[in-house]
Parts: C-alpha cells; sequence; structure tokens
C-alpha cells in the first residue's frame, strides 16, 4: 500500500535537531532510525521524502529517510540506524548512514551497501609552517607543480612504481609498505585511523579483476568528488585542541587530500555484492532493499568480503601516502626546500567508508560490535585507547571535506558522540543535487568563474565534470557541521578556506 506523505509523517518525531523514524515506517524494522538536521537540512530531508511518494517518485532511488529505516531492519542490528546531517540517497544504506551490528549474534549481517563501493575514500590534511602571504605570490606555479605531480582525472595511471608483487604487499601492509618503500614518514602511521593498517586484510580474498584494475592506479586521486586542496586557516574555534595538532594561526597553510581505493575497492564491493546475493537465498535472509544485499558475519561470505574490503582499506592508505609524498615533492620544489622545512606533517587521516570490528556500551554491557560507516566518519572522544597519544586530551580529529569553493572543518570527537552515535559524525557536506540535475542547470565556465573571482585558483583534467561539483550540488557545510556541534557528537575546532583546487 502506498502512504500519502502525511501519512508518511506520521511516523517520524522531531525533538529539536533530531528525527525519529519510529517502527513500522517500513516493514520488519527491528529498531527505530534517527536523523540529524538543522532547519535548513531538514527542508531537504523532507522534500525528498515528499517527493518519493508522487507519481513517478524520485529517479528509482529511495529517499533517505527511507533507506535509514531498511537498515533498522537488517537482522542483528544494535541501536538505532543513524543518519548524519549529510545524509542523502546511496546504494543500499543512505551515504550519511551508519549503523551497528552485534558480532556475537549469529543471525548479524556485513552488507558491502554500507561500506560503499570507493572502500576507505577518506581525507587526509597536512599543516606546514607556510602562510597565505608566503604562497600568493607563487600560488599559481605551485597549484600548477601539484598538479603536474598529482595524477587525476578518470583512468589516471600512477607514477608510483609497483609490479604485482609489491601490490600484494601494499594490500596486506597498508602505510607500513609505503614507510617500507620511502613513501611515508615514520610520524605519518601514527596519524592515520587503525595506524594505517587494517591487520584482517588478505589479498588471497581479493579477485585478480580487482587485483588488475588497481595496480595501475595507485598515487591517483581519480574524479568526481575527489580532489587535492591548498587551504589556510580561516578560523580557530578551539585554541588548545587545534595547536596540538600544529594548528596556531590564521593564514596558516594546510593542505587536505580526498581519495580512496580507486577501482580497485569498487571491483571489490561489485564482486561481494554477487556472492552475497546466493548466501542470501541460501540462509533464507529477508530484506527490504535487494541492494541492502548481505551475508551473515559469520558465513564465508561475510568473512571474506571483510577480508577482501579490509585489503581495499589498506590499498587507500597507500594511496593517500603516495599523493602525500607526491604533495611534498611538489611543495619542496617549488619552495626551493625540503619537506621537513616545511612542517609538512600529516594532522590526521580519516575513513569515510569502512566496516569495523569495535567495542562499545550498550544498555551498560560491553559489546563486540561491527559498525558501518558509510559517509560517515569515526569520531572518538578523548582517552580513548585507538587514537593517537597526541591527541589523548583533545579527542580524535575528524576531517569535514566542504564543497569546492567554500570551506572544510576539523572537529574533535566528544563523549555524546560515543553515547549517541557510536563515536561517529558527519564527513563532509553531502549531494543536494543529483550529478545529472547539476550537468543540466549549471554552466562549468561559470562555476570556474567565479572560483576565479574568489581568488582560487584551479587545475582539473575534465572541465565540464566542474558542474557536478559546484557547491551549488551541495548542502551548506556549515549547516552540517553546525548541527553535529549543536546536538554534541562533535565539537568544532578549526575552520579552513580553499585558495587552490586540483580535481578529476
Amino acid at each position: 500500500m502506498v502512504r500519502t506523505y502525511e501519512e508518511e509523517l506520521q511516523y517520524l518525531q522531531k525533538y529539536n535537531n533530531k528525527w525519529i523514524i519510529k517502527k513500522g515506517f517500513v516493514p520488519n524494522m527491528k529498531t527505530e532510525g534517527v536523523f540529524y538536521v538543522n532547519e535548513s537540512l531538514e527542508k531537504l530531508m523532507l522534500d525528498e521524502l515528499r517527493m518519493s511518494t508522487k507519481p513517478g517518485g524520485i529517479g528509482g532511488f529511495l529517499p533517505g529517510v527511507k533507506q535509514i529505516a531498511n537498515v533498522a531492519a537488517l537482522p542483528g542490528i544494535v541501536g538505532q540506524s543513524i543518519g548524519l546531517p549529510d545524509i542523502h540517497s546511496g546504494y543500499g544504506f543512505a551515504i550519511g548512514n551508519m549503523a551497528a551490528f552485534d558480532m556475537d549474534d549469529p543471525l548479524a549481517i556485513v552488507s558491502p551497501g554500507g561500506v560503499g563501493f570507493d572502500i576507505n575514500c577518506g581525507v587526509r590534511l597536512l599543516r606546514t609552517n607556510l602562510f597565505e602571504k608566503d604562497v600568493n605570490p607563487v600560488k599559481e606555479q605551485l597549484t600548477q607543480s601539484l598538479f603536474d605531480h598529482i595524477p587525476v582525472g578518470v583512468g589516471s595511471k600512477g607514477i608510483i612504481p609497483m609490479n604485482a608483487k609489491d601490490l600484494e604487499d601494499a594490500l596486506e601492509m597498508g602505510v607500513d609498505w609505503s614507510l617500507r618503500e620511502g613513501y611515508a614518514w615514520a610520524e605519518d602511521k601514527e596519524h592515520c585511523e587503525e595506524y594505517g593498517r587494517m591487520l584482517s586484510a588478505d589479498p588471497s580474498k581479493v579477485s585478480m579483476k580487482a587485483k588488475k584494475r588497481g595496480l595501475p592506479q595507485l598515487g591517483t586521486l581519480g574524479a568526481g568528488n575527489h580532489y587535492a586542496e591548498i587551504q589556510v586557516v580561516d578560523e580557530i574555534f578551539d585554541k588548545q585542541n587545534a595547536a596540538k595538532m600544529g594548528i596556531e594561526s590564521l593564514g596558516q597553510v594546510c593542505v587536505m587530500i580526498h581519495s580512496g581505493s580507486r577501482g580497485f575497492g569498487h571491483q571489490v564491493a561489485t564482486d561481494a555484492l554477487l556472492l552475497m546475493e546466493k548466501a542470501m537465498k541460501r540462509d533464507k535472509i529477508e530484506v527490504n532493499d535487494r541492494q541492502l544485499a548481505c551475508a551473515r558475519i559469520n558465513s564465508e561470505e561475510g568473512q571474506n568480503y571483510l577480508k577482501a574490503m579490509a585489503a581495499a582499506a589498506n590499498f587507500a592508505w597507500v594511496n593517500r601516502s603516495s599523493m602525500t609524498f607526491l604533495t611534498r615533492q611538489a611543495f619542496a620544489k617549488t619552495f626551493n626546500t625540503t619537506p621537513d622545512d616545511l612542517d609538512l606533517h600529516v594532522i590526521y587521516d580519516v575513513s569515510h567508508n569502512i566496516a569495523k570490528e569495535e567495542q562499545h556500551l550498550v544498555d551498560g554491557k560491553l559489546k563486540r560490535l561491527l559498525v558501518h560507516r558509510k559517509g560517515s566518519t569515526r569520531a572518538f572522544p578523548p582517552h580513548h585507547p585507538l587514537i593517537p597519544v597526541d591527541y589523548q586530551l583533545t579527542g580524535q580529529p575528524v576531517l569535514i571535506g566542504g564543497t569546492m569553493g567554500t570551506c572544510s572543518y576539523v572537529l574533535t570527537g566528544t563523549e555524546t558522540g560515543m553515547r549517541e552515535t557510536f563515536g561517529t559524525t558527519c564527513h563532509g557536506a553531502g549531494r543536494a543535487l543529483s550529478r545529472a540535475k547539476s550537468r543540466r542547470n549549471l554552466d562549468y565556465t561559470q562555476v570556474l568563474e567565479d572560483l576565479a573571482n574568489k581568488g582560487i585558483s584551479i587545475r582539473v583534467a575534465s572541465p565540464k565534470l566542474v558542474m557536478e561539483e559546484a557547491p551549488e550540488s551541495y548542502k551548506n557545510v556549515t549547516d552540517v557541521v553546525n548541527t553535529c556541534h549543536d546536538v554534541g557528537i562533535s565539537k568544532k575546532c578549526v575552520k579552513l578556506r580553499p585558495i587552490a583546487v586540483i580535481k578529476g
């Protein structure tokens, strides 16, 4: 039975910036759903839901609210199915949807749709001892140097020498491979989530097709929403926490790198989805949306996916480490000095698309959970044993990439987030327009002109793809960040403004 928009709203309950999705909104919900939005973002969520109740719907995609609810119907879910403020429709899970599953429940599942196709797509932030006044005279030269050093665009090929044996080692070792080969500094590893290596990785669980796709792409940015940006510190909200990260002054120059596991991770996800559809029939697993294909965590398919996913996560860390190496080269060349003299240190590296075993308190008991974070960021509080010594007093740094030409943020994790969202917060701005709609509605020459008027240098491999990534295509990242800050699931630390953008 198709419900009207007004009937759908009966299942939603608002508490300030938090909305509860009651059981019964979709069939078989095991728990409630929840999503966090302020008034500006709320309109986008509800408009999407309203459109889906009209004839023709929203082009085959389920609205984010429905996707959160469908995840709440998956076997073994613990707590609520949670939507962060940057949430928008995705494959299976919405992008910006996280959920945790009880690893000791034999019925609990793992779903590739809860990780995404770009496994361990994430963000890395480097600081420098340069200021905007140092960069401005050579900004075009530096931007071009970055563009020349980092391969970008669809089908781009890496320049880091790698053969099949190197790839196997990189998949198993993650950042440790980059260290061994001289493409990373020892302290880089300390400032990566999971220390840049998932120990559960097993390259033998990865198909030859995935390895062939990945081999030429290591050390490449790719296209879409991936970028490297030169940014300046625009605002400091928490001086003490910022200082712990080496950010002490307005105008200080940083570099943000946003990329993932490229075609390698995409193939790992595709391979797993095909196998899981068969496993679902065998184990009689029923889901509300076939895109939520899944397998029992402890099944052969579930374990094989988790081992292959970990290998793809390691690939992504090596990829970002390789681009860090190339970024250091570009800066050193432009300023005729060494990366060390420029203080080009990694502040942190976070994952946006990943599933990990973690321990969390649930109803007063410590449980082993498989936490799926898709388009969302781990945000552990101060004193958590899994964050670096440097950040024990601040909480984990959380890197929120904004839209091209607007701003990005650094947040820190909180105890409230640990209790309410399993230590999870937003990951970026989140799309407001589909890529197709962006191409129809926007003119790429206007987008490039707007960036130039803001004093932002840009180098892009495919100018027409810029329309898909224009600020108008996304939610307001400040609204997203303020929502997370106001509800207490993460805390604002630093705002960064771009002065140069490299894109595919």
